[in-house]
């Protein structure tokens, strides 16, 4: 669980700095996870309403949601 929650803060990070949305495989290279562990704690990040994701034929791309 540590893992995964460096993880989430690392992404809660790049993408409030990063505004033009990222795919999972990118923000997977920024954090040097692989792209299972970046999938659950993007998964936690939506349940708790804190990213949108918007997919855009085959790829979705991840925004923080500034509110």
């Amino acid at each position: 669980m540590a893992k995964l929650n460096q993880t989430i803060k690392k992404v809660c990070k790049i993408l409030q700095e990063d505004t033009r949305g990222l795919t999972i495989q990118e923000l997977s290279d920024f954090c040097k996870v692989s792209r299972i562990t970046m999938s659950i704690a993007l998964s936690n990040l939506v349940g708790s309403k804190k990213i949108i994701v918007r997919p855009i034929g085959k790829y979705k791309l991840h925004y923080w949601r500034f509110k």
